[in-house]
């Protein structure tokens, strides 16, 4: 059986005081807290003495094995090859590198779709690729009343010019998780590039690169309780076919490493390692795994996480309907968690977001607000002006107690 409290006693941060009383950190989307075991593999990382990668002594022989063991322990995360592994600074700034190599595929007539539900960095660098090559840019829809993809305009933006699409597993902003699969399979009918940001899905659901259908999969460690480095699944056909800017050693090696410009962060492989082994710890403590392997024990902890999970946005919700002046921009049916994650955009009444932020943060609720990074969604939604929203964003290390904390803030403040 799960249990949380021996969880959280494994995260420092989650012991945190405010006036003598513990903080509630909810904006798990923004950035997951870490386990003790990730900061000390950083540490013991550094302490042991750093050296770059390809070195004849045994420093650099132990950077080697960090790097080799991070791309499997990434691999094991998503369900792909090691091979098709790329690390870097973060996934905002792969994406970019990415799209600037795709742009010079692109010709004139060309057409890429991307959608108004995902963060800007799975849109812009697209749209600055198909400017580069006077290619067009086609915009997929959402349903305003529930913040969901409109598949019919999903498949109306598709056309036989169609050269890549890009959308969101889950929406960062209110937590809208999209039916990725069959949307891939209708891009590759086209015979497009597909690009999915796995960023805030990674942290609530398994990913399976394969299953999925799709090229490239982005996804941020640092949101998946480890450090702050980026993380691209990418299928090795693209990886070998595709001709990155990189610097002219790169061209000694394959795959993944090819596109990795520049020394790796690696303390941050280190301490991302170390988050998918407390992964596939809770797999194996809590859950019921297929088999031996680290993949199936991380398939099973999403599998308990998930579970507890819809039990705190069943309770979320549920304490919302008490409070009359607020409004909530999302899925809110209960039938339909399975369709969203506990990440949840509210406002309360003519509130400016920044002012509830505030005003929870002196009641040691940590929340964010404004439009975190998803632009789009929020001008289509017409909040981008006005502030944004209230984001609070729960994971499998909260607690009951922690919603109804938030709520009965929430319910003084309305």
């Amino acid at each position: 059986m799960f249990d949380v409290a021996q969880v959280r006693s494994q995260f420092p941060a989650l012991g945190r005081e405010q006036d003598g009383r513990p903080v509630v950190i909810v904006d798990a989307p923004g950035g997951s807290q870490v386990p003790a075991t990730v900061i000390e593999a950083m540490s013991r990382h550094l302490r042991r003495g750093v050296s770059n990668s390809g070195g004849a002594f045994a420093t650099s022989r132990e950077t080697d094995a960090v790097v080799a063991e991070a791309h499997r322990a990434g691999a094991d995360l998503v369900g792909a090859d090691p091979g098709e592994i790329v690390f870097g600074p973060n996934s905002t700034t792969l994406l970019i590198h990415l799209s600037r190599t795709f742009s010079r595929t692109l010709r004139p007539g060309d057409e890429v779709v991307v959608t108004r539900l995902d963060h800007d960095a799975n849109i812009r660098p697209w749209i600055r690729a198909a400017r580069d090559a006077g290619a067009t840019v086609r915009w997929v829809d959402l349903r305003v009343e529930d913040a969901t993809i409109d598949e019919a305009s999903f498949d109306a933006a598709l056309t036989d010019r169609t050269r890549l699409v890009a959308f969101t597993l889950a929406s960062n902003g209110v937590g809208t998780v999209t039916p990725a699969a069959r949307l891939a399979a209708r891009a590759k009918e086209t015979g497009a590039t597909v690009v999915v940001d796995g960023v805030h899905a990674a942290q609530h659901r398994a990913i399976d690169f394969p299953a999925l259908g799709a090229d490239v999969l982005a996804v941020s460690p640092y949101k998946v309780f480890g450090p702050h480095i980026g993380m691209l699944a990418v299928r090795r056909e693209l990886l070998d076919g595709w001709d990155p800017d990189r610097v002219r050693p790169a061209d000694e090696y394959e795959g993944g490493a090819r596109w990795e410009t520049g020394t790796l962060n690696h303390e941050g492989l280190a301490g991302f390692t170390a988050s998918v082994e407390y992964l596939s710890g809770c797999g194996r403590t809590y859950g019921d795994p297929a088999d031996d392997s680290r993949r199936a024990a991380i398939t099973a902890a999403f599998d308990v996480f998930g579970e507890h999970e819809r039990g705190l946005a069943l309770r979320f919700l549920e304490g919302l309907t008490s409070i009359s002046d607020h409004r909530l921009f999302g899925i809110a049916e209960p039938g339909l968690m399975d369709e969203r994650t506990p990440t949840f955009a509210v406002r309360l009444g003519d509130q400016h977001p920044a002012k509830t932020a505030a005003a929870l943060g002196d009641r040691g609720i940590f929340v964010w607000d404004g439009h975190y990074y998803a632009i789009e969604l929020f001008e289509r939604l017409g909040l981008l002006t006005t502030g944004g929203a209230v984001r609070i964003g729960f994971c499998h290390y909260h607690t009951p107690g922690e919603v109804d904390r938030v709520l009965e803030a929430i319910g003084d403040l309305a």
